[in-house]
């Protein structure tokens, strides 16, 4: 639990001032600081995923590595690596990725030096996890009774050694406020995404999904691919009907004028969909028009009816129960946080 873990070493100074309002409008300068975690037989790649995607945030973020002792690690590859700091980081960090590891001795419990360095982390500092991460989290007792995802194909050696955790192993990120884990590999992408489109809004966290040539959202509600057939070769693709609908979410778009775009049969059509996407054409649609409207909402002031029908919404209400299932809250609230320089 968070309350097992208290900070080892000072509070970190605060800056004078506080973040200003997401999608890039009057942006103070406050610099978040990202320690990612590296522990002993640490992924390579999903190492270097915290620094590609915050050090593309123009300066927002602030990411150093570090290590539980300052000491070299072995990776999960032929070579070790060298880090700048060492757990001291922690107590400065405003988040703290653990990036994922090859699993070793985790069932007897956490090494001492990876608890005492868990233990210098900022008891309120945000803490997410990737794929193997989650179960360092578990182990020190922080994820007990919350909602936590982790890589499927680990999902029963977790449930296994973490009974007390209420593990969804079909989702790519989890976001219990303070604690995120999130699933294998590209997943830890789109957590760190999600993380700058939470912080600064859609606008800034998609000119940083294209600098790094990826998505610019998945859902974190999303399915992990697994096992998903993959499509014949021969196969006609989706992929110009999906960039064709995003030209034109304010209309209606059935299921029917999807398929004679891509020249298809409804039915063979919903199937290629579903291999190529993973999900239905109407969720993705619904999906897409959200996203559509979240920015519309950060960027301008139209009135949330018309918003809704920029994006192919029949309503007003309609938005509103979209916006709501999918995060929460409704579009004033939603343009109230991420447009404070403006009147809602």
């Amino acid at each position: 639990m968070r309350a097992m873990l208290q900070t080892d070493c000072g509070e970190r100074p605060v800056p004078s001032g506080t973040p200003g309002p997401p999608g890039g409008r009057e942006y103070d300068g406050h610099v978040e600081r990202v320690v990612v975690l590296a522990l002993d037989g640490v992924y390579p790649f999903e190492l270097g995923i915290p620094n590609r995607v915050f050090g593309s945030a123009e300066g927002r973020y602030e990411v150093l590595t570090c290590t539980v002792d300052g000491q070299p690690v072995r990776t999960s590859s032929d070579f070790s690596i060298t880090a700048e700091h060492g757990p001291e980081a922690l107590c400065t960090a405003d988040t703290v990725v653990i990036p994922p590891f090859a699993l070793t001795n985790i069932s007897a419990g956490l090494p001492g030096p990876v608890a005492d360095a868990l233990r210098a982390i900022r008891p309120d500092a945000r803490i997410v996890s990737i794929c193997t991460g989650a179960f360092v989290l578990a182990a020190a007792g922080m994820l007990a009774g919350r909602r936590a995802t982790t890589h499927w194909r680990l999902a029963g050696l977790f449930r296994e050694m973490f009974p007390d955790v209420d593990l969804d192993a079909d989702v790519l990120f989890v976001d219990e406020d303070s604690l995120l884990t999130s699933a294998g590999a590209a997943s830890g992408v789109d957590v760190c995404l999600h993380l700058v489109r939470k912080d600064h809004g859609s606008e800034l966290a998609n000119r940083v999904a294209r600098s790094c040539v990826v998505p610019p959202w998945r859902d974190g509600g999303q399915a992990q691919y697994i096992e998903q057939p993959v499509p014949e070769p021969t196969a006609a693709s989706t992929a110009a009907t999906r960039h064709w609908a995003l030209e034109h979410l304010d209309e209606p778009l059935t299921l029917a004028e999807l398929a004679g775009h891509a020249r298809m049969s409804p039915r063979t059509f919903a199937r290629r969909f579903n291999d190529e996407v993973a999900m239905s054409p109407g969720r993705w649609l619904i999906q897409q028009r959200v996203l559509r409207a979240r920015q519309l909402l950060e960027s301008s002031d139209l009135p949330v009816d018309q918003v809704a029908g920029e994006v192919g919404f029949a309503t007003g209400t309609s938005l509103r129960q979209h916006l709501h299932a999918a995060i929460g809250v409704s579009p004033q609230a939603y343009r109230r946080t991420f447009q404070a320089s403006r009147q809602p």
